[in-house]
């Protein structure tokens, strides 16, 4: 099992499948990596050699945030916008949608289950 940027990568699915279990690596840069690397996109992960793996490695840490500095940084983005007190930051504080979604009826997801209102009757 390949362990790259602390997390397990699955041994039998390709090469470009399996660096997306990485956070903060997509479709395009795990082929931008691959690239870079000189792997083919086509191989699995238990057909790597260890110096394939390890030059994978090491390219991620050179170029790319991903997993902890990445929560990190965008945890402290948030935290910003709630400090400044701008309005996407008071969304942000208040637990509601902050891209100009409506709340009226949807918005499920961002506030929770529904909670009844008591007494209130047709």
């Amino acid at each position: 099992m390949a362990r790259i940027a602390g997390v397990n990568i699955p041994t039998n699915k390709r090469v470009i499948i399996a660096l997306r279990y990485i956070h903060g690596i997509g479709p395009a840069f795990a082929k931008e990596i691959c690239e870079k690397v000189g792997v083919e996109e086509s191989r699995r992960v238990n057909q790597l050699t260890d110096a394939e793996v390890i030059k994978i490695r090491e390219t991620i840490d050179a170029g790319y945030m991903v997993e902890g500095d990445l929560r990190r940084d965008t945890s402290m983005n948030i935290k910003r916008l709630m400090d400044l007190g701008c309005y996407r930051g008071l969304r942000h504080r208040k637990k509601l949608p902050v891209r100009g979604q409506r709340t009226h009826t949807n918005a499920r997801t961002r506030k929770g289950p529904a909670k009844p209102i008591a007494g209130k009757k047709k």
